[in-house]
């Protein structure tokens, strides 16, 4: 409004007559007044009025001009009111109220008396009541006093001007005199007041009415206002509308229970056309039901109140029916908007006034349920209208059902998220539930018309369309409950035979797609590692993915007859091997490519490496397969329709065939990579035999060292670790091979043989590389083992060898567990200070008759073995036994010997047992060794004591030639080797001539 026009609307208004100005003072109570009454109580009543004309001075409580009795001698008894008297009490309550009228409230106060009502009694009954000398004084000075006098209790005197529009507080009661200062306290309730008031309105409409329109405007402008600014009100007026409206409910006596009807039908009205919080409309609910008395309305309030009542439920009904557009979750307050429009409507519904004036409403649990049932169905509609393709064909109508397929998930997930639990919260309605079986029927009879529209073969076009469709179909079902909780079965059960004929299309689709990201992904391979820790290219990376992504396929289409879903399955395993088999071939092929025209066989070789670790890679992939599949819940979905191994002989033979052809073509990358490497290894390993004998064994061996080392940490670098050891086995057999080779063509040479013995050594701790080579057992091969014998025995010299050949007849001895050829028994033992050895020779037995007549003439020869440590020393022998097997010879030998040579590894006395043959060579009878070391005395200081018998049983040299024996044999221009060779050949034919024979 402009000024002017206000201006001249409020000139018009102060034009009219004024209206009869009022004060609507309550008596409420007192406490702590006088007690005049010979009881010690008081019969106290007030007397109230306006003094017009007659300000009170100073303006305060304290300054006023104390008179007695001044509402009886200044104001008109026609303008003085009386209370009740309250009998014989200190702590009046009254809650009395009067209406006074005054004219100028400049100069007009408020005056009240209280006073003690005073009855004329018998000078006997006060006696009677007298309880303390305070009665006796009271009796005495009413004896003064004039009789049916009444007490002055006190007064309150108030100018009008001090006072607000309502006042509620306690005033202390002024005394006449200072004899009783302290006279207690009153409690008045005070309203300034109009009546008659000359508006049109006023004259024509009761004040109710005129509130309840004044509110409408306030409350109007207050949400235009906001509007505008583009904010939302909240429902709070203005400091200057509220005290508008609290001066006119004030002035019309406007009681609270009439206020809060007008603030709610102002409300309930405006909420329906403008936009503000529903919250507004709570006060005034709680208000009339807290103040709520039928006959408090006439018959038109409570005619509009029933309006107001249907009107608000019909309205929040639509809004309730239309809640997915209206409380749109784009906006952040939408579920607190619903909530209290939810809560408003059922807390009016739980209104006693609601109960009473609208008997016949239906429950709101049913109102709502139907609403939203109704709204749903409304909703699908519009969404189904809003997808309508502009072009009609098979193709758009299924892209439009799945558009609307998915709007109508997504809002499940919705109502499942958040409206849900509004609706349950206030009215214990499931939205989900209804909204869920209302939706999926409609949907299951639009789906089932597109898919039988769709005949003969399915176009890929039409075939991905179809499949989506099937993926959000099976996300709907996945949000209603599951079979074993429904009362009814679903349209949408078994929904996936309406798909059946569009399988074929979506396996085909599948590998399709598959296998041309495959040809891309090898295509665009350089063969180049990703990275340090990761040695396979990006090839393998997007094979990972292709097969993931068909694995996620095949668990979108989950489908759920099982028979089916097993082939389907089948058919998935079957083209994830066919496309691995597939790209082994392209990435070979990509790896001669690219190695074509390239000089350097190093990056040869690496891209080789990355090739093998992708095979790898791939089989690591192709592996997962059973868990990414799911075939162990498959197989308890078919075990019912399939003959029992059918599965195993059939997807698992898929993936076996699958993994045994990539393991192929793993070992047969990884051979040629050590065939690569072997050549090097051999071309070394031959040199180190023409190296001159100068040069020390652990210098020869450093080119072939070095060699293994660079190769072996660049394979390392370069392969997976799997890999790695396969190539490690795969040279360490080539290398062993290679040198036992090396080391039979130069087994007469020593040198080369320690040099090849200290090769073997090295490369030992090379491929086992401190842990992360080859494990002990996989080096150690029978090969191995059997090649570091034959070294070892290479390398010795002469003098060595027949070392080592007695220590392995003495090893043979003691191992010997049977006496078949005859025993020995003798006693040796040391004296160091004499440095001299003592054999006692005591007898022999159970010899072999190797005479004619059944019997031998045996003698035992002692020599010191090996005879190069012992060449001064000549054999010597005992006496000789005629026809004799048990001859006891006690005959006793000393040899002087230092103590050295005889605690060497071989040393032993050699007692050769022989059948002295008078016209021939004696005969063999057998051979037993005395190891030196174990002789007492031999080691210690001490000389020995008592010495034991020694049984040596007796032995034969081996029949077939001894290893040692044939390399010493074999070294022809060593004389010392060729005579031991000679004599142990010999002994070796008197062995084989006489066979032991079988004793009686």
């Amino acid at each position: 409004m402009e000024p002017q026009e206000h201006q001249q609307m409020l000139q018009q208004v102060q034009e009219l007559e004024k209206p009869t100005f009022c004060l609507k003072a309550t008596v409420k109570q007192a406490k702590g007044i006088l007690g005049k009454d010979v009881s010690g109580f008081s019969d106290p009543y007030c007397l109230l009025g306006i003094e017009q004309g007659v300000g009170v001075p100073g303006g305060s409580p304290g300054s006023r001009r104390r008179q007695k009795a001044v509402v009886r001698h200044t104001i008109p008894e026609e303008q003085t009111h009386r209370t009740q008297v309250v009998t014989q009490t200190l702590n009046p309550v009254w809650d009395e109220t009067f209406i006074l009228e005054f004219e100028d409230i400049s100069n007009a106060s408020f005056h009240l008396d209280m006073w003690d009502m005073d009855t004329v009694e018998s000078v006997r009954h006060k006696l009677g009541e007298l309880t303390d000398l305070h009665g006796l004084r009271r009796i005495f000075k009413e004896a003064r006093k004039d009789k049916g006098q009444d007490d002055f209790l006190g007064n309150v005197v108030l100018r009008l001007q001090d006072l607000h529009c309502r006042e509620d507080q306690w005033y202390p009661l002024e005394p006449c005199t200072e004899t009783y200062p302290d006279r207690g306290q009153c409690h008045l309730q005070f309203q300034l007041i109009h009546k008659r008031r000359a508006t049109e309105a006023s004259r024509s409409q009761p004040s109710y009415t005129v509130h309840l329109h004044l509110l409408q405007q306030l409350v109007s402008h207050e949400v235009t206002q906001h509007q505008a600014g583009s904010t939302s009100w909240d429902g709070l007026l203005s400091p200057q509308a509220a005290t508008i409206l609290f001066l006119h409910a004030t002035q019309k006596d406007l009681s609270d229970f009439h206020q809060s009807m007008a603030q709610w039908l102002a409300y309930s009205r405006l909420y329906q056309s403008l936009e503000f919080p529903s919250s507004c409309l709570l006060h005034p609910i709680t208000s009339i039901e807290y103040q709520w008395i039928q006959g408090r309305l006439k018959a038109e309030q409570l005619e509009e109140l029933a309006a107001s009542f249907s009107s608000l439920l019909a309205y929040g009904l639509s809004l309730i029916r239309r809640f997915r557009s209206v409380f749109p979750l784009s906006v952040s307050d939408s579920p607190a908007r619903l909530q209290s429009l939810l809560r408003v409507l059922v807390q009016m519904c739980k209104m006693k006034a609601f109960g009473e004036l609208c008997p016949n409403s239906t429950p709101l649990p049913r109102l709502v349920t139907e609403a939203l049932r109704t709204g749903t169905v409304e909703w699908f509609h519009l969404k189904q209208q809003h997808h309508q393709p502009m072009v009609q064909g098979m193709l758009e109508a299924g892209k439009a059902l799945l558009n609307l397929v998915q709007d109508i998930v997504g809002d499940l997930h919705q109502c499942q998220r958040t409206w849900n639990k509004i609706f349950h919260n206030a009215l214990k309605i499931d939205l989900f539930s209804t909204a869920f079986l209302e939706l999926q029927w409609l949907v299951a009879k639009r789906v089932q018309d597109h898919t039988a529209a769709v005949s003969g073969s399915v176009s890929p076009e039409l075939g991905e369309s179809l499949f989506q469709l099937y993926i959000s179909l099976k996300e709907l079902c996945q949000l209603g409950p599951i079979p074993s909780e429904r009362d009814r079965a679903l349209a949408l059960d078994g929904f996936h035979r309406w798909f059946q004929p569009a399988i074929p299309s979506w396996l085909q689709k599948t590998y399709s797609v598959a296998l041309a990201r495959v040809q891309r992904a090898v295509q665009m391979d350089k063969l180049v590692p990703l990275g340090e820790l990761t040695k396979h290219s990006t090839s393998a990376v997007d094979l990972s993915t292709c097969f993931a992504q068909i694995s996620h396929t095949a668990r979108q289409l989950d489908w759920p007859d099982p028979e089916e879903a097993f082939m389907i399955t089948v058919k998935f395993v079957e083209d994830t091997c066919r496309l691995a088999l597939v790209y082994c071939s392209l990435i070979k092929a990509r790896a001669r490519e690219l190695s074509a025209g390239q000089k350097d066989q190093g990056q040869a070789a690496n891209m080789l490496c990355v090739v093998v670790n992708d095979m790898e890679q791939l089989r690591l992939v192709i592996g997962k397969l059973p868990t990414q599949l799911a075939w162990e819940a498959l197989e308890q979905r078919v075990g019912a329709v399939l003959e029992q191994g059918q599965l195993q002989n059939t997807l698992h033979a898929q993936l076996q065939g699958a993994l045994a052809g990539l393991g192929h073509e793993i070992r047969t990358g990884v051979c040629t990579l050590a065939k690569q490497l072997e050549v090097g290894i051999a071309t070394h390993i031959q040199k180190l035999v023409g190296i001159r004998e100068s040069v020390l064994p652990e210098d020869a061996i450093l080119p072939l060292m070095k060699f293994l080392e660079v190769e072996l940490c660049y394979m390392n670098t370069n392969l997976v670790q799997e890999n790695f050891s396969s190539l490690l086995t795969l040279l360490w057999t080539h290398t062993l091979t290679v040198l036992t080779e090396v080391a039979t063509s130069q087994r007469n040479c020593p040198l080369a043989s320690r040099r090849l013995k200290v090769v073997l050594q090295n490369l030992e701790i090379c491929f086992y590389a401190e842990g992360c080579g080859l494990p002990p057992e996989a080096l150690h091969t029978a090969t191995f083992q059997a090649l570091q014998r034959d070294l070892e025995l290479q390398a010795a010299s002469s003098q060595e060898l027949i070392q080592k050949y007695f220590c392995s007849r003495i090893q043979q001895q003691v191992e010997t567990t049977s006496e078949e050829l005859g025993a020995v028994t003798v006693k040796a033992s040391y004296s160091a200070s004499e440095q001299k050895l003592r054999v006692e020779l005591l007898s022999a037995s159970s010899l072999l008759p190797l005479d004619s007549n059944g019997s031998s003439d045996p003698f035992v020869q002692l020599t010191l073995e090996p005879r190069h440590e012992f060449p001064e020393l000549a054999p010597r022998e005992t006496q000789k036994h005629k026809k004799e097997l048990h001859p006891l010879f006690d005959e006793t030998f000393e040899f002087l010997v230092p103590a050295e040579p005889c605690q060497k590894d071989g040393a032993c006395l050699l007692l050769t047992v022989l059948d002295h043959d008078t016209l021939g060579a004696d005969d063999l009878e057998g051979e037993a060794f005395l190891p030196l070391r174990s002789v007492p005395g031999l080691t210690g200081t001490q000389e020995p004591g008592e010495v034991p018998q020694i049984r040596l049983p007796l032995t034969y040299p081996a029949p077939n030639g001894d290893p040692i024996l044939q390399l010493l044999e074999s070294r022809k221009g060593d004389r010392e080797a060729q005579v031991f060779v000679r004599l142990r050949r010999q002994r070796a034919k008197q062995a084989s001539q006489h066979a032991p024979q079988p004793r009686r």
